[in-house]
């Protein structure tokens, strides 16, 4: 198996069954993803264990984020499946931080990934 996420990489922190990195192409400033050590694609194939895992780590992480960047919000992502963008076949969290001014009007958020469908 050659998947990016199951190589050795500069892990922020790991647990039992996930750890965290920094994005190598991060939408802003500290982007973290969030992975399962079990390579799956799917948060849909995640076990329960798995899961609680992922969201404890999850919060650890934007506890980090909030000490060393500050920033004013966050978006949560996950793609799941190639028609809704993922590109990396190993199921992946996106916790990206926010700042005041990143984006002329934020409104919408993650409601983006279809832009004609950000304004509501």
């Amino acid at each position: 198996m050659n998947c990016i996420f199951c190589s050795n990489l500069n892990k922020i922190k790991e647990t039992n069954l996930s750890y965290a990195i920094y994005d190598k192409f991060p939408v802003n400033k500290g982007h973290i993803l969030i992975i399962p050590k079990r390579h799956i694609s799917s948060f849909f194939e995640l076990q329960k264990e798995e899961k609680d895992d992922l969201f404890e780590l999850l919060d650890e992480m934007k506890l980090l984020l909030d000490k060393a960047f500050k920033p004013d919000a966050y978006n949560i992502g996950i793609n799941d499946g190639i028609v809704a963008g993922q590109s990396i076949m190993h199921l992946h969290i996106h916790l990206i931080p926010r700042y005041k001014g990143d984006l002329e009007n934020p409104k919408g958020g993650v409601r983006g990934v279809i832009p004609s469908r950000m304004g509501y």
